[in-house]
């Protein structure tokens, strides 16, 4: 039986985990500006609005910079999604709601599995 590798290339494999996770690093960009604007208009909480544009921004940075820089768009991916799972994950299990807390525990951990995978040795 044939393994996935001799099926896939792994160049081909890797230029896919990467490609998946630049527009991955857009969509969470985008989700954590909303999530900072949403902060601000319900609560009006500027520290909302203040840390998920420059999260958002980072991450924005991140996806362009992915293709050509992946080492240092991997840490700048890397640092915010920790530091958005490190306030959001905790935030879901105390509190129970999806909204914010458990969608925004679901995309920093998620973007950290895919930054890893998109990291690796190629």
């Amino acid at each position: 039986m044939a393994s996935l590798f001799e099926i896939f290339p792994l160049g081909m494999i890797t230029r896919a985990i990467v490609g998946a996770t630049k527009w991955y690093y857009l969509v969470f960009a985008v989700l954590t500006i909303a999530g900072g604007v949403m902060g601000y208009v319900k609560a009006k909480s500027m520290i909302s609005l203040i840390s998920g544009s420059v999260s958002g921004v980072l991450l924005m940075v991140a996806s362009f910079l992915l293709p050509a820089r992946p080492i240092r768009a991997g840490v700048i991916a890397l640092l915010v999604s920790v530091l958005l799972a490190g306030k959001f994950v905790p935030d879901f299990v105390h509190k129970k709601a999806f909204v914010p807390g458990g969608l925004m525990a679901f995309l920093s951990v998620a973007s950290i599995v895919l930054t890893i995978l998109a990291m690796l040795p190629k």
